[in-house]
């Protein structure tokens, strides 16, 4: 059975984040995802998702319509807004920032740094199954599943 097309709320900023990294990997032909993922680190929609300030905004917005999805004209499930504030966390914990402490001299990530790769990483490998699922494979730019 086809899953809708629909995205879920959840799958959000990963579709925002995915679309930056095939964004900075189109502007950079010679990048892998590994160099774009990187190049993403720092950024300035990086910062607003660690520091909490992207979902910030998003929660605002919603309230302001009352909750009500504009595409379906349902009120946003309690439990899904529940699930958007324990994501907003664990971006926060996962993409930690500390300035210039993201790698050593000699290039090797340091834990923290390596922690927030991966977790951007396997963002990108749930949106592209997502994309999979419900059969958009257009939307499979990065090809991070295969």
């Amino acid at each position: 059975m086809l899953q809708s097309k629909e995205r879920p709320y959840v799958l959000h900023v990963a579709e925002i984040i995915y679309s930056k990294i095939c964004e900075i990997k189109k502007g950079n032909l010679d990048f892998s995802n590994t160099d774009a993922i990187k190049r993403f680190i720092g950024s300035e929609l990086y910062k607003e998702i660690s520091n909490g300030k992207f979902h910030d905004q998003w929660f605002k917005n919603l309230e302001k319509d009352n909750f009500i999805d504009k595409k379906t004209n349902n009120k946003i499930p309690e439990e899904t807004l529940r699930l958007l504030r324990v994501q907003k966390d664990m971006m926060m914990k996962q993409l930690i920032q500390f300035p210039d402490l993201y790698y050593t001299k000699n290039n090797i990530p340091l834990e923290i740094s390596q922690r927030a790769f991966d977790h951007l990483w396997r963002v990108c490998e749930s949106y592209e199954l997502w994309c999979k699922e419900t059969d958009q494979l257009n939307l499979l730019i990065l090809n991070i599943i295969d």
